[in-house]
């Protein structure tokens, strides 16, 4: 059988990265995705079933995908994740298996990071923005920071590797977390990844005035340590340097003040079946319906018996859906176009 052609949009850039946000809800409150209140939840009839979420991400690596990474909100709280990555570690496709991978809080690692592990997962970003327990609190709005270490270790324990700690930096909130975080992650073996601050928060009070730059955050390191810049970035979002001479690194997703829109590979599925070719688009393509068709897609999705003919039917549907959605791709998010406008959901609704 030939083989689908790739997922390429009109600017030659081929799609291997899928990021599918398991659930839009979250165990903590970090000041820079939600408000302390919180933001509406997706109501639950909305939500993909485990079955129509593995339908789609099976097109998906049918048509080349080769990584698959699980966000949210904070998808360990979805109650079945550790099937969800059996899954879809499970699939097949023109790359072989997906590697499965997951950006999570770390809350609930101490339980679930054997199981996952066990399941397929490959590996887990995690996001710690300081080591200052009060600031933890302040930032988060959740006095977790020892639950949070502690889920990287369990991480560590069980032998997801590499460890990537991801760090939204903040002016006048944690910007002298920096070296401090780069510190322990020498100490750990982990690998230590910075994040400019985007134009995502539900209240769209973002000001790139007062967000901490690469350039700013790069001053910083340099003061403490001799960084060289790794080559062969490829599609990765964040820029590497070695640490005093490596093998460590650290690294920068500048997004805004470096952007690198140009190699991106990734196009996105939220918790709500809506598929997104960029994290910054105002567009989005529906693949709920899809799968629930008539009828037929939910009913096989939840696993009822449906006809070889309602399967083609659906997968061609959904492929032509894939392609559709990345042939509207721009070339880039263009946030410092001054008509620029945030995407109208919030990061957590997005998935990172």
């Amino acid at each position: 059988m030939t083989a689908p052609a790739p997922l390429v949009d009109r600017f030659g850039r081929v799609h291997r990265d899928l990021r599918i946000s398991l659930t839009d809800r979250c165990s903590l409150r970090c000041t820079y995705c939600m408000p302390a209140e919180g933001v509406p939840w997706l109501p639950g009839p909305t939500m993909l079933t485990t079955a129509e979420l593995v339908r789609i991400a099976s097109v998906g690596v049918r048509l080349g995908i080769s990584e698959i990474r699980l966000t949210g909100g904070e998808p360990l709280l979805r109650p079945d994740v550790v099937d969800v990555v059996r899954r879809l570690a499970a699939l097949e496709g023109a790359a072989g298996r997906p590697e499965v991978s997951l950006t999570t809080n770390a809350l609930r690692l101490p339980a679930l990071a054997g199981p996952l592990r066990d399941a397929g997962l490959a590996r887990v970003n995690i996001s710690l923005d300081t080591l200052d327990r009060d600031r933890f609190r302040s930032l988060t709005r959740r006095d977790r920071l020892p639950q949070t270490l502690a889920g990287i270790a369990a991480a560590e324990a069980v032998g997801l590797a590499p460890i990537k700690l991801n760090a939204v930096v903040m002016r006048d909130v944690n910007e002298d977390d920096v070296v401090p975080l780069v510190r322990y992650a020498l100490e750990h073996g982990y690998q230590m990844r910075f994040i400019e601050q985007m134009p995502l928060d539900p209240g769209h009070t973002w000001d790139r005035r007062r967000m901490v730059s690469q350039a700013e955050i790069l001053d910083r390191l340099t003061a403490e340590y001799s960084l060289t810049e790794v080559p062969g970035r490829g599609s990765a979002p964040a820029e590497l340097w070695y640490v005093d001479g490596g093998p460590a690194t650290v690294g920068v997703i500048a997004s805004v003040s470096a952007p690198f829109c140009g190699a991106c590979d990734r196009v996105r599925l939220t918790a709500d079946g809506q598929l997104r070719a960029c994290l910054f688009a105002r567009s989005e393509t529906d693949l709920r319906s899809i799968v629930r068709q008539d009828g037929h897609g939910a009913g096989h999705a939840a696993g009822d018996e449906a006809g070889p003919e309602v399967d083609a039917d659906v997968d061609a549907r959904l492929e032509a859906a894939f392609r559709a959605c990345l042939a509207s791709k721009r070339p880039g998010h263009d946030i410092d176009d001054p008509a620029f406008l945030q995407p109208d959901r919030p990061m957590s609704a997005i998935g990172g």
